[in-house]
């Protein structure tokens, strides 16, 4: 902590903080309680982004922290301000999105009265993030904030908070922090441990590598390919880090997990007797649903280490920093080759994996989903992001939708929130405007967040969102008919998708012809500023896509 001559009100205390940290957005919905904040960020360089919804405002903050990898800020009022923010802060928290949320409270001498808008916010908070307090001390801020920044930043990353009491935010203080102290980087892993684990997988009949969302980062990737293109072990994606494996290396995949056991990706787990689990969280897919007898070594390379459970017990942990850690081991394993078997069994995985039958490309109700996927796909470049709602969508997403770069396909599987769409597809055309931008949602998680299509809008956003339309909550319909033979409390009205995306000043488009999904695909990709596509879509076929048992010998 420094302190500068100059007292000034600790509202400005935090903008110094922000620009400190290197933010040049800041995402959040206006109150009394917090407009201290709000009227100091006028006098920075730091783009303010009034959101319509403080929810949305903090997935866009937890967006620019997935693909930027430093911390994103969302700023709320006080009582329900703050509350709006827990979805968003438990989402962040979950998947390991760093963002930071600044609060505003009450004064300190009202906090625990039965008054307007007060709330045990630090309490609240602490639920659904790693860190929370509250300044109870101008000279406190700086500091409680700076700390924030780098709670945030530690893995597991997450979403951290910092509640600012009205009359704090006005005392004036003369501390401040006007340096960035960056987080200490770790080193590899020990050698010992690199030798033990090199030396485990050369031993082993079929090694497989789980890489999780800690690894979905370009270091992480890059350190991977580097692994890879020296030997010839399989990945296995999740969800969350999907897009780590590229072109070149396409004979390394053996595809994604992340629901339902019933993905080539699962025989490959089943199959195996050696797994390494690279940056891997279980709230990504519990390894219960991967590890079911038990009759596997597993090793894992993270920075932290994981919950242990009865289906998730390493044998050997490999902690220190990911990259360095995988760079020393391609060291060890250079020219490693699998056994012919496990070659064999791959190769056999790889031929699943690819065989994906063209669907029919329409019904009287809508065009094929998978069809959708595979349009989409042809239509966008490599370096499009992607971000993908909650629904029967995602899971076609998840399977079909090849990547080749990390982050730029982009899921909630941890809590599975709706909503988050296309609020992320805004903050990654914020992060990188030269790059392409393609949000999806369902027609239900669409309205989740369609107000902040005016933001979009008003930021002159250019991107595309699609809508796989059904008029109901369907990843949740075909799950209930499986399990109970019919459906409750799933069914959705229509509404003009396309008149709606208007309303805002958005463009709006409906395809029902699948000869028109590729051209209006590229026309709206140029034209200047957001663009909605509704597709209806036809679900009939996914007890066959999604849902299906895989039997094989493999798996027996």
């Amino acid at each position: 902590m420094s302190t500068n001559s100059t007292s000034r009100r600790s509202a400005e205390r935090v903008v110094e903080v922000l620009q400190a940290q290197g933010v040049t957005t800041v995402f959040g919905v206006p109150g009394a309680k917090i407009d201290q904040v709000f009227d100091a960020l006028l006098d920075s360089d730091i783009e303010v982004v009034v959101c319509r919804h403080e929810q949305n405002a903090a997935f866009m903050a937890a967006a620019v922290g997935r693909l930027t990898g430093t911390p994103g800020v969302a700023i709320a009022t006080s009582g329900p301000g703050v509350t709006n923010l827990a979805t968003g802060l438990l989402t962040a928290t979950s998947e390991g999105d760093p963002m930071v949320a600044i609060c505003g409270a009450v004064p300190r001498g009202d906090r625990l009265k039965h008054t307007h808008q007060s709330l045990d916010a630090t309490a609240f908070l602490q639920t659904v993030t790693k860190s929370s307090g509250e300044v109870n001390a101008a000279d406190n801020v700086a500091s409680t904030l700076t700390n924030a920044f780098r709670q945030a930043s530690v893995m597991p990353r997450g979403a951290t908070a910092v509640v600012l009491p009205s009359d704090v935010l006005a005392e004036p203080t003369t501390s401040s922090i006007t340096t960035n102290l960056l987080n200490p980087r770790l080193g590899p892993a020990p050698k010992a441990s690199l030798e033990e684990a090199a030396e485990a997988i050369k031993a082993a009949r079929f090694p497989v590598i789980l890489a999780g969302m800690r690894t979905a980062c370009n270091e992480g990737a890059l350190a991977l390919r580097e692994l890879l293109s020296t030997t010839d072990l399989h990945v296995v994606e999740t969800f969350q880090a999907a897009g780590i494996i590229g072109r070149d290396l396409e004979d390394h995949f053996l595809g994604r997990v992340g629901l339902f056991r019933n993905q080539p990706g699962d025989i490959a787990l089943h199959q195996a007797d050696l797994v390494v689990a690279l940056g891997y969280d279980q709230i990504e897919y519990d390894a219960h649903l991967w590890n079911t007898d038990d009759a596997r070594r597993i090793i894992t390379i993270d920075e932290v280490g994981g919950d242990i459970d009865a289906a998730f017990q390493p044998t050997l942990e490999l902690h220190g920093d990911i990259p360095s850690t995988l760079h020393e081991l391609a060291l060890l394993l250079k020219d490693y080759q699998m056994p012919e078997q496990a070659r064999s069994a791959a190769e056999k995985l790889r031929e699943q994996l690819n065989k994906v039958e063209l669907p029919v490309g329409a019904s009287e109700t809508g065009l094929d989903p998978l069809m959708v996927v595979q349009t989409m796909r042809e239509c966008l470049s490599d370096d499009t992001v992607v971000t993908c709602d909650i629904g029967s969508h995602q899971i076609y997403m998840a399977r079909y939708f090849r990547t080749y770069q990390p982050r730029t396909l982009l899921f909630s599987n941890g809590q599975q929130t709706l909503g988050v769409g296309l609020p992320w597809g805004i903050a990654a055309t914020i992060v990188d405007p030269t790059r392409p931008v393609v949000s999806v949602s369902g027609d239900g998680g669409f309205l989740f967040s369609a107000m902040e299509l005016e933001t979009a809008v008003r930021l002159k956003s250019n991107l595309v969102h699609v809508v796989f339309n059904d008029n109901t909550y369907n990843m949740v319909a075909f799950q209930q008919e499986m399990r109970y033979g019919r459906t409750s409390g799933i069914q959705l009205g229509e509404y003009d998708v396309a008149a709606h995306a208007e309303s805002y000043g958005a463009h709006g488009h409906t395809v029902t012809n699948p000869d028109d999904l590729a051209p209006t695909i590229k026309a709206a990709l140029a034209e200047e500023g957001p663009s909605v596509i509704n597709v209806p879509v036809n679900y009939a076929n996914n007890a066959t896509y999604l849902a299906h048992q895989l039997r094989g010998e493999l798996l027996e």
